[in-house]
């Protein structure tokens, strides 16, 4: 089923941050990917766990869109020892850990896409908690969600519900305005929507 099959899919495509917590195995990165190809031809990634080319490569094979159309942060290939340097709508940082240079070549590709509109994402802010205590996190959500509002570019993150206490993720959640759940049950993965002042959604498949 796609995105804009989904009963919630007004819900899923017209929020301005969305916040997907699940467990592992859960669906959470092919959701995300699937809500950048029905939110429009291009994306931005900020990327802790996979490279630039699998980036792509699985976006391509997700959303049908062509894989130029994204472009990504990749915090893998530097720490893996690869050796790359910054294209137009590739930048690499040397590890998750390195907030300051995420930051940098968020507002460099920021620039490079002005005029594209694209939605922005980040898988996963479990990765940067590896590094950094949650408050720090939640102030770099807060900073890159300024960002891209002042820009008009929703924004969708990604956290593994399973990793974390329960007051991280409360800190996490709540710089978002929608909340999407996401579960695996015996019918295959399921997801729920919550927002702010809102009871949440019943389960269904995805």
């Amino acid at each position: 089923m796609s995105v804009e099959e989904l009963p919630l899919a007004p819900q899923l495509t017209d929020t301005e941050s969305i916040i997907i917590a699940g467990p592992p195995m859960s669906g959470k990165y092919e959701l995300l990917h699937r809500l950048f190809g029905a939110r429009g031809e291009y994306a931005l990634l900020l990327s802790t766990g996979h490279d630039a080319t699998d980036v792509r490569d699985d976006y391509t094979s997700i959303t049908g869109n062509d894989g130029d159309s994204i472009a990504v942060i990749d915090c893998v290939s530097l720490e893996q020892g690869a050796d790359v340097e910054d294209t137009e709508f590739t930048k690499y940082v040397s590890s998750p850990k390195n907030l300051t240079d995420l930051g940098v070549k968020f507002t460099q590709l920021t620039d490079t896409m002005a005029e594209l509109e694209p939605t922005v994402g980040l898988h996963s802010l479990s990765q940067l908690l590896m590094y950094w205590e949650a408050d720090r996190i939640y102030q770099f959500t807060r900073v890159l969600l300024s960002q891209t509002g002042n820009e008009g570019w929703p924004t969708i993150a990604v956290i593994n519900s399973t990793m974390h206490d329960e007051q991280t993720i409360h800190t996490l959640l709540d710089p978002f305005e929608t909340v999407v759940d996401t579960r695996t049950a015996d019918q295959g993965r399921e997801l729920r929507i919550r927002g702010r002042l809102s009871s949440p959604t019943p389960w269904q498949q995805f």
